[in-house]
């Protein structure tokens, strides 16, 4: 091998590692704090879909959750679409 390739090996090796380091790796992270997130939510919860509606859970499901957004007025909302619970702090630890 020449002096040249070995040089073009390392350099796709370093970018490689950049690459995990700054957008693999953080996105996994995220994705995993989500699944916490999710797997977390219970009954009485305040939570914020990603459409911006307020409510607090009456009902879990499977894929989704029943959620109260006002008196009398419940709405079935898919997992996904939640984007944080208001009322509480999610032990993100497990996680990480």
């Amino acid at each position: 091998m020449t002096q040249q390739t070995i040089s073009l090996i390392l350099y796709f090796v370093v970018f490689g590692g950049i690459m995990y380091f700054f957008m693999i790796r953080p996105q996994q992270k995220q994705a995993k704090k989500r699944q916490a997130l999710l797997s977390s939510i219970r009954v009485r919860d305040q939570i914020i879909t990603t459409g911006g509606v307020y409510g607090k859970i009456t009902k879990v499901k499977d894929h989704s959750v029943m959620l109260l957004i006002a008196e009398k007025v419940e709405i079935e909302v898919a997992k996904s679409g939640i984007i944080s619970v208001e009322n509480r702090e999610i032990d993100l630890e497990k996680a990480n």
